[in-house]
């Protein structure tokens, strides 16, 4: 009888843990988007990953925030509970060197989500910890708790014990055949991607409220020999909004899309032309007939 498992594996925790960094060192390769802001992640992205022994399938949901206030953050949360609840296997990002309140709020939610599923804890950016000993108290104080498989300290960033951590989910997946073909990398489209890209510029070139009140959608996505012609709309709720994202003399804007479609080449291996513009709908983030023509029905 084969010994080759596969399972879906949840990875979720609070907002800005690295939860997403995590996701593309066990991938190995860049799919879902990351910046310092908290919440950059807004939607369940399946990335796969098929080895010899194993089929990983690695969700990367939305940092837990219970009761944000409109449409997206109740979206958001939604998409974050559904990927906890059908996982195979759960694992709880949480960062060094202290368990804050809201990793406890975690703790509390999976306790009524686990339905004898195994909970792995990985304890992220030890690379931060001048002394790897401090660790010890708080990995003996979280074990004796009971509510962890096994604990994993490692940092997605430098890519310390991920290793480790990928054989420990392979010993909890279920033993059954791949589902989905070896050379599948996601279950999201490169059109989905390339809008998720150049959101993720936003996110690393703007602070404060801009990147909170954006969302892109990818208008033309067409394919020839040479090139892929790509254009989109970032859209935004206030003219004031609008001026700050495109910038003096189109400046900001055309940075968001130059550092844009170089990650969108690299993801596809090909050269693309990137058109963008930034257009006003205001409120679309709180208007569930716009979440749902800008792509955020998919996930419920």
């Amino acid at each position: 009888m084969s010994d080759f498992r596969s399972g879906s594996i949840a990875i979720f925790g609070r907002p800005n843990v690295g939860k997403s960094t995590l996701i593309n060192r066990l991938l190995g390769h860049k799919l879902v988007i990351t910046s310092p802001k908290p919440q950059t992640t807004r939607h369940r992205i399946l990335g796969i990953k098929t080895t010899e022994d194993a089929q990983f399938l690695y969700l990367d949901t939305p940092g837990l925030v219970w009761g944000g206030k409109g449409a997206l953050a109740q979206h958001m949360d939604r998409a974050a509970a559904q990927g906890v609840e059908e996982a195979d296997c759960l694992v709880f990002v949480a960062a060094c060197p202290r368990f804050q309140e809201d990793d406890e709020r975690v703790l509390r939610f999976i306790g009524d989500h686990l339905h004898g599923r195994p909970v792995i804890l990985a304890l992220n950016k030890v690379d931060r910890l001048a002394q790897k000993d401090a660790l010890l108290p708080l990995i003996a104080t979280l074990a004796a708790r009971g509510v962890f498989a096994e604990i994993v300290p490692l940092s997605a960033r430098d890519g310390t014990n991920v290793e480790a951590l990928e054989g420990v989910i392979a010993s909890r997946l279920p033993v059954r055949e791949a589902l989905y073909p070896s050379d599948q990398l996601s279950d999201r489209s490169d059109r989905f991607l390339a809008a998720e890209f150049v959101r993720e510029q936003v996110c690393r070139r703007f602070s404060q409220e801009i990147p909170y009140v954006t969302t892109v959608d990818i208008e033309t996505f067409k394919v020839d020999k040479k090139v892929i012609r790509i254009e989109g709309v970032i859209y935004v709720e206030k003219e004031g909004q609008k001026a700050i994202l495109v910038g003096q003399g189109g400046a900001g804007l055309k940075a968001v899309g130059t550092a844009a479609r170089r990650e969108i080449e690299r993801h596809l291996g090909q050269k693309i032309y990137l058109g963008l513009w930034v257009k006003v709908r205001s409120g679309w983030s709180d208007d569930l007939r716009a979440l749902r023509s800008l792509g955020y029905a998919g996930d419920n």
